[in-house]
């Protein structure tokens, strides 16, 4: 009878545990985005966290693309860029600093979009040579000052590939010319154009919602504000 007992149990623990690996996450939160209803986005130069100079642009020039082909307005980046330049502003640290009443007063947009660069480049590491770019993202209402939307994503270059074959000395040397090569191409640009699409396209689990300018705007089975 004890053994029967501790059995049953056993397959009562393994159950929830099993139940626990495979719920569903719970899904983001989008009251704010579907009261706010933005039109318009004001992408702000991203602040960079990592040593390479080139991450805030490389990353800024792609971000248009995904958000217009999302649905919305999206400010040309590069006279807002020349904008906040005639105006003194020159650092991302000092434009994202920029009060909200502000950028709603100069440029008129219904949200801004803040992104922080956390990672860009080129990374050797012993048998592989590897480009990764990762940032963050959120979504600010102008009118509000409410955050309407928060998001994360990566893409490497080393994506799908396979090492495991050509022996240690040709994965070796495969890794410096991979290295020098990433390098003095800027390979994480393209890599950036991944990452941007990765964190802007709406329809991706808790990803951006669809804009107005989208056929999928608020159409039922669809994510959209």
């Amino acid at each position: 009878m004890i053994r029967s007992r501790l059995f049953q149990r056993v397959l009562l623990a393994i159950g929830v545990a099993l139940l626990a690996g495979c719920a569903t996450k719970p899904g983001y939160d989008y009251t704010a985005f579907r009261e706010s209803r933005p039109k318009s986005i004001l992408v702000l130069p991203p602040l960079n966290d990592s040593p390479d100079v080139n991450a805030t642009y490389s990353m800024y020039a792609q971000t248009t693309l995904p958000l217009a082909e999302s649905g919305y307005y999206v400010l040309p980046v590069t006279l807002v860029d020349e904008a906040f330049r005639q105006n003194g502003l020159t650092s991302p640290a000092d434009i994202q600093q920029v009060p909200l009443k502000k950028l709603r007063e100069i440029f008129g947009a219904d949200s801004a979009l803040y992104i922080k660069v956390t990672h860009y480049g080129t990374k050797y590491m012993i048998i592989s040579s590897e480009t990764r770019v990762s940032a963050e993202a959120k979504l600010v209402d102008l009118r509000s000052g409410a955050t309407l939307w928060e998001g994360s994503a990566t893409a490497s270059s080393e994506e799908g590939n396979n090492n495991s074959s050509g022996g240690v000395v040709g994965l070796l040397v495969k890794a410096v010319i991979t290295q020098i090569a990433d390098t003095l191409s800027n390979r994480g640009h393209p890599i950036a154009g991944i990452t941007a699409n990765r964190l802007l396209s709406a329809g991706r689990p808790n990803g951006i919602l669809y804009g107005p300018r989208s056929p999928k705007y608020q159409k039922e089975g669809s994510p959209a504000p």
